[in-house]
């Protein structure tokens, strides 16, 4: 099992989401610390170990570090948010 850091950032991002959608965020985080790579994730082009997830309109970009077992959530946002 992988263990999940999330950024303090990532958090208030999460927390101004409405309700229904943060608790389907939540339940696709809950699933990287056994599966960090599921279907449907796509590593980011130009960077080693930067993934991103689909949630509906929202996305969560986070990167894998095999060696320590860990994953950091790094941004939740909407789309056309998210990528800046």
């Amino acid at each position: 099992m992988y263990r999940i850091e999330i950024a303090k950032s990532a958090l208030k991002s999460l927390l101004r989401i409405p309700p229904p959608y943060q608790q389907r965020i939540r339940d696709k985080i809950r699933i990287l610390s056994t599966t960090p790579r599921p279907s449907g994730s796509k590593k980011l082009k130009g960077s080693r170990n930067r993934y991103r997830i689909r949630i509906g309109d929202y996305r969560v970009l986070y990167t894998i570090h095999d060696k320590g077992r860990l994953i950091r959530i790094v941004v939740i946002a909407r789309r056309r948010e998210a990528y800046r």
